[in-house]
């Protein structure tokens, strides 16, 4: 259903680096400091660019590791699991398939296609359910693109419950209904079907190729690009001051000065104005960080002693009694070898499960399980869940395209000031947002931007 262009990135270095317009390396015998806050991969891009120019770079990281919503946890051997970023979002041409294979990365690709549904009964849909599925996806795909003409913005909610005729509906028909709006839209784009914009919610751009895995986790690019970085972890910034000689960034350690700062704050943490920022910030600057949404996608690994599910089936997709609640996952059975089921929670849904205790989450997840493969399965022998909306340093997951935004406030949300204060961050990132190949080119664009006018 999506508009999604799908381009093909000219330029792709093997060593992770975009070539865009020639960078000036600084003269000889010059060192200009620039403080870089946030260790995630925007941060990391943006250090290994400047310091390839011959800037001193610091990355100052309130976390005590890398990586910011890249997270690869290591508590289950050789299991690692990422419990935030997770794919390389279609290979061909993506920088970060670049950097994967510069890290000497290994990568496994999950079959989009391979997938099965299953009904309220627990049972897999039957060929008139899917076709009625199908039909129903007709209709909200077309609405949804003579929308995008309409006089007025309308949220996607709104759009697909005025083209279906939701009143008239039969109960069967608004399951369905709710299944694909969570499935192709809050699940992709983590916001809420009554909060996004139908004009512009798939307003990004995409690359060609399969989607892969990391089996040994989303770390091994991180720590590839980190090498050679002087980086301050559990170093917390309050504020950003900055005049015409430079900057001064205050800390949780003090104040250190600097010629540049470069910003890459998730939106949530400058939505909650986490940081002050002396001189204020230019309006259009905080219109877009108000009006731009801040998804939430979480998730909930079960380690089982064995596999028990379709392990040909890479993607299970369930439609139960509560919209949205459990209905889509991911198989590690065929891809990685691993007996692990991972649950996917997204946008409104998400907010309610994340406030649930771990018994009460991997409970209502194992009623799903259980509806669908019987009461004899396996109890999970560990389990690991991300509450992403209540992390201090991250406050929700990544960004969409609320009603009310337009793309071009991801221009004004990376609009540097008074060539001392840059931002970077994947929400900055009006073509790849969402994604960490996103986050990635907005911190070579930073970067680029400075060494332009150093």
């Amino acid at each position: 259903m999506k508009r999604r262009e799908l381009i093909h990135l000219a330029g792709i270095a093997l060593a992770g680096k975009v070539l865009g317009q020639p960078s000036r390396a600084l003269a000889s015998g010059t060192r200009q400091r620039v403080i870089i806050i946030g260790a995630g991969i925007s941060g990391l891009a943006a250090a290994t660019r400047l310091n390839e120019l011959g800037y001193n770079v610091t990355i100052l990281e309130s976390r005590n590791r890398l990586g910011g919503r890249i997270w690869t946890n290591d508590q289950w051997p050789k299991s690692p699991v990422d419990l935030g970023a997770s794919w390389i979002h279609g290979v061909i041409g993506n920088p970060i398939t670049a950097i994967a294979k510069a890290a000497g990365a290994r990568t496994v690709t999950t079959r989009s296609d391979s997938d099965v549904i299953y009904g309220k009964d627990g049972k897999i849909i039957t060929p008139k359910q899917e076709s009625r599925i199908d039909e129903l996806s007709a209709i909200i795909n077309r609405s949804i693109r003579i929308s995008q003409n309409a006089n007025r913005d309308r949220s996607i909610l709104e759009t697909v419950r005025s083209a279906v005729k939701w009143d008239q509906l039969s109960g069967e028909d608004r399951s369905w209904v709710d299944y694909i709006i969570n499935t192709n839209i809050e699940q992709e784009y983590a916001g809420s079907a009554a909060d996004t914009s139908t004009y512009w919610f798939d307003s990004d751009l995409a690359f060609k190729g399969q989607d892969v895995l990391l089996p040994d986790g989303y770390q091994t690019l991180t720590t590839h690009l980190a090498k050679g970085l002087d980086i301050l972890t559990g170093t917390t910034v309050t504020e950003v001051a900055w005049n015409l000689g430079g900057v001064s960034v205050t800390t949780n350690h003090g104040v250190i000065q600097a010629d540049r700062v470069v910003i890459t704050l998730p939106l949530g943490v400058l939505k909650a104005n986490k940081v002050r920022f002396n001189h204020g910030l230019p309006a259009a600057k905080q219109k877009a960080i108000q009006v731009l949404g801040m998804g939430l996608l979480n998730k909930c690994f079960l380690r089982f002693p064995k596999v028990f599910w379709a392990a040909d089936h890479d993607w299970l997709q369930s439609i139960g009694p509560v919209p949205g609640l459990w209905a889509e996952w991911v198989s590690y059975a065929r891809p990685l070898g691993m007996p692990i089921l991972v649950g996917f929670n997204a946008a409104d849904v998400a907010k309610v499960v994340e406030t649930w205790s771990d018994r009460k989450t991997v409970d209502s997840a194992m009623e799903t399980l259980r509806r669908i493969y019987g009461s004899g399965i396996p109890d999970p022998v560990d389990y690991q869940i991300t509450r992403w909306a209540a992390d201090p340093f991250s406050l929700g997951s990544y960004s969409f395209n609320a009603l009310g935004s337009q793309p071009g406030m991801r221009d004004d949300l990376a609009q540097r000031i008074d060539n001392r204060v840059f931002f970077a961050g994947e929400a900055t990132d009006r073509k790849y947002f969402g994604t960490v190949h996103g986050a990635y080119l907005s911190g070579i664009r930073v970067a680029d931007e400075i060494s332009a006018i150093a």
